[in-house]
């Protein structure tokens, strides 16, 4: 499976996405386009960062970007998610991880002393000719739209 690398064209992945479509990066040229990587719907964390997201949509929108969220979280759960809190974007399913391993975001991750592997909230920029620009890891919610933002503004 391809990875993806800063400096050179996305991995041609198809995914399952809301609004009963199947979503390639690749097919998106022409556009800007934030992905980024959640642990799982309706979990704090990743309700705020989507939230951020939709409150600044119109801001990625005027830099002509699109924004897609990822997790492994079924296209059913991504619909009530996405409705529940009027996200103005798409959500794609990746249950058997291949966007997520092509990113390289599944990672051991440690609840209450029990390791397991999970999703590493992790946000990447990829410009309109479907390169990968930049890559954040670890992401920290607070302050990461504005980050974003500057990011792209600079592509």
């Amino acid at each position: 499976m391809a990875q993806a690398k800063i400096g050179k064209p996305v991995p041609a992945i198809s995914l399952e996405a809301t609004g009963d479509q199947k979503i390639e990066l690749a097919q998106l040229k022409g556009n800007n386009i934030v992905l980024y990587f959640y642990p799982k719907d309706n979990t704090s964390g990743c309700t705020t960062e989507g939230t951020d997201f939709r409150d600044n949509h119109s801001e990625f929108k005027r830099l002509k970007t699109i924004i897609l969220g990822v997790s492994r979280d079924s296209v059913r759960s991504h619909e009530n998610f996405k409705k529940k809190y009027n996200f103005p974007f798409d959500l794609l399913s990746d249950p058997e991880e291949e966007l997520c391993k092509a990113f390289a975001v599944i990672k051991e991750k440690n609840m209450y002393g029990k390791k397991y592997m999970g999703i590493e909230r992790s946000t990447f920029i990829i410009d309109n000719k479907g390169v990968l620009r930049q890559e954040f890891r670890k992401v920290k919610v607070k302050g990461h739209i504005e980050e974003l933002l500057e990011a792209i503004k600079g592509l």
